[in-house]
């Protein structure tokens, strides 16, 4: 599929989860896409990133499930944070073990999971929805009930994929992208490069297979696809350009003139401004 194609599946009030972590392989070409679309009042479930700060300052999310949003290097995602202050939308924060058991629990088909985490915490305050239940064995502990995230639809980047929806990571980390898919009724991969089945197993091994075909609905090759954040180990993160994210973000008059410059067409458009961008920082 085109990014295009797989945005387009989606519709206004999905709940979408979106896989990386932070400033760390996220489906960017699939969020600018979604950018360029019209939807919006998402549920967005996610370790927040750019994806969060840019769907936040479009104005798409009516709710954010997230146990944070970072862009690692840059402490504080600023169009999250300007967000947040002036209440755009409701957060459902939670703690990452919560938040790796409810994706668990909604890729299980199950209501909820029981978990130690977020007990004796604000986690609990914070979120006033959130039950107990007690052991039904000798022990009779109380742990916390975290419900299932359930997903319309998960976007997820990939370092490569096959066309039939096999997904490989090569970087350090799976983060929870086989989460997402599971979770969800629909998962979209984009990945740096789409390559016969074989090709997958004979220069990494099986173990690097992270997304199987059943649970992927279509694949999208983006290279790049995850620029500005890091697809280790195909490319770092572009702190350069990230800061430059950062900086404009925290002004409208420069955030107008980052977007004009930087999303205002397609991906291809993206990918020859960011070319440019970067040959004069170099000359610079």
């Amino acid at each position: 599929m085109t990014a295009e194609e797989a945005v387009g599946r989606l519709a206004s009030g999905m709940t979408v989860g979106i896989g990386g972590w932070g400033s760390r392989r996220k489906p960017m070409a699939l969020v600018r896409a979604l950018l360029r679309s019209d939807v919006t009042d998402l549920t967005v479930v996610s370790c927040g990133g750019p994806d969060v700060g840019l769907l936040a300052a479009s104005g798409r999310i009516r709710r954010l499930v997230a146990p944070f949003v970072t862009l690692d290097s840059v402490p504080l995602e600023p169009h999250f944070t300007a967000a947040r202050q002036r209440g755009a939308f409701e957060l459902t924060e939670l703690d990452e073990a919560m938040f790796l058991w409810g994706l668990t629990a909604g890729g299980q088909r199950l209501p909820f999971l029981p978990v130690r985490a977020g007990l004796g915490s604000d986690v609990m305050t914070v979120n006033p929805g959130l039950r107990t239940v007690r052991s039904p064995y000798g022990d009779g502990e109380e742990l916390v009930a975290v419900p299932a995230l359930r997903l319309d639809a998960a976007l997820v980047h990939l370092n490569r994929a096959d066309r039939h929806g096999n997904g490989q990571y090569l970087g350090p980390d799976p983060y929870f992208d086989d989460l997402f898919c599971e979770a969800a009724d629909a998962a979209y991969v984009s990945c740096e490069r789409i390559v016969d089945t074989a090709e997958l197993l004979a220069a990494h091994g099986p173990q690097t297979l992270l997304v199987g075909r059943a649970f992927v609905t279509g694949v999208v090759e983006a290279p790049h696809g995850a620029h500005f954040t890091s697809c280790a180990p195909d490319y770092d993160r572009d702190e350069a350009f990230q800061r430059a994210y950062a900086a404009a973000a925290r002004d409208p008059g420069a955030w107008r003139a980052f977007s004009e410059r930087f999303l205002s067409g397609g991906e291809r458009g993206y990918r020859a401004a960011v070319a440019a961008y970067g040959e004069r920082e170099a000359e610079e």
